[in-house]
């Protein structure tokens, strides 16, 4: 599953997190999971995670002493979205359209 597409115009890092999120809505995901899901340096994954946080687009939770992120409820596809869409979607970004 992929975010909307209106959140796929970000760096590509941060579109990497929300599609990982977003593929997990109800346990979210843990720094080293998120690690283990986006190819990204830990300085480029904690810029990302910083920024999606300051846009409201995740959240980060604490529990049992470790932090989970979840993605918000807003970043994910309606259920009218054909799975065309995302590939569509998937061909513009790599491409840069």
């Amino acid at each position: 599953m992929h975010v909307k597409p209106e959140y796929r115009d970000r760096p590509e890092t941060e579109v990497a997190v929300l599609d990982a999120l977003v593929d997990r809505p109800g346990e979210g995901m843990t720094l080293f999971e998120l690690r283990s899901h986006v190819d990204a340096s830990i300085d480029d994954l904690e810029d990302a995670l910083g920024a999606l946080k300051a846009d409201g687009l995740i959240d980060a939770e604490e529990t049992d002493g470790r932090t989970v992120f979840r993605a918000d409820d807003r970043v994910f596809p309606d259920g009218d979205e054909t799975e065309e869409a995302s590939i569509l979607d998937e061909l513009r970004r790599r491409i840069g359209l």
